[in-house]
């Protein structure tokens, strides 16, 4: 359903603060899969999310969603099909428009009808039904301004908008990191549930080990820009937290070793 194929993003090439974001990425997401992308800070992970939503143009490489390679597509071309929610709770929505406004607009996303007819009696009725099912009690709160709740009431609305009309891939950039403990087990709960009852597939980025084991169907391990780990359906299951800080811990032994390694050669063949 999403395959990237060679995919490569550098940063300020040609000068001292060349950054080697994205090196040769391959990925394979089955459709109604839900995958979480885990990783060090600097390992490439909300740069490989940036680059699946057009956020920039790669260097080269291969995004083809469902059949189609999107790869040189603008962001709002691609917003079309691809839903999204961002880290920051009170990014994606206008604070000073009611929650109904907000869902209104991102259900007519893609369409030409104006505000004034979507928020019409009967879309009004399905938005309360719909807020209904996040059992936070604010189907009957839908014209309050949404930049008046809470940071995991916003985000647990942000998701619904970003799943009404069914994308056909959902991107996750750590949006529990900013929430309070409860509140992130809440959306977390509320996005696992969302994703299941949608068949939606789905790609997270996450620093939480225990999310990504708990929630996820597949497990994505990078570093320095790489795709250094993978655990799909077949070993998923049996996946702990312990076994990808052991992965990780594998990772930081390499990378102090190889110098030493390197120096040990040199002074034996000097």
């Amino acid at each position: 359903m999403l395959k990237i194929r060679n995919l490569c993003k550098t940063f300020f090439a040609g000068t001292p603060n060349q950054v080697n974001a994205l090196r040769d990425i391959d990925l394979d997401i089955e459709e109604g899969c839900f995958a979480a992308i885990i990783g060090t800070n600097g390992s490439g992970k909300s740069t490989l999310l940036n680059a699946v939503a057009g956020a920039f143009q790669v260097d080269e490489g291969v995004i083809e969603l469902d059949g189609v390679d999107i790869a040189r597509q603008p962001e709002y071309q691609r917003a079309r099909q691809v839903g999204r929610v961002f880290q920051n709770p009170f990014a994606g929505t206008a604070a000073g428009m009611s929650i109904a406004e907000n869902i209104a607009l991102a259900m007519r996303r893609g369409r030409r009808q104006g505000l004034r007819r979507a928020v019409g009696s009967k879309v009004r009725e399905e938005i309360q039904s719909r807020v209904r099912t996040l059992d936070m009690g604010l189907e009957d709160r839908l014209d309050n301004a949404i930049g008046t709740l809470s940071g995991g009431q916003r985000q647990a609305l942000t998701l619904l908008m970003a799943t009404w009309r069914r994308p056909k891939l959902l991107l996750l950039d750590e949006h529990t990191a900013a929430l309070d403990p409860k509140s992130a087990g809440q959306v977390a709960a509320l996005t696992k549930e969302i994703i299941q009852r949608e068949n939606l597939t789905a790609l997270m980025v996450t620093h939480s080990m225990e999310q990504a084991v708990q929630l996820s169907d597949h497990i994505v391990m990078m570093h320095k820009g790489q795709i250094i780990e993978q655990y799909g359906a077949e070993c998923k299951a049996s996946v702990r937290v312990a076994d990808l800080l052991n992965a990780f811990d594998r990772v930081r032994r390499r990378e102090l070793l190889d110098p030493d390694v390197a120096d040990l050669l040199a002074r034996q063949y000097a």
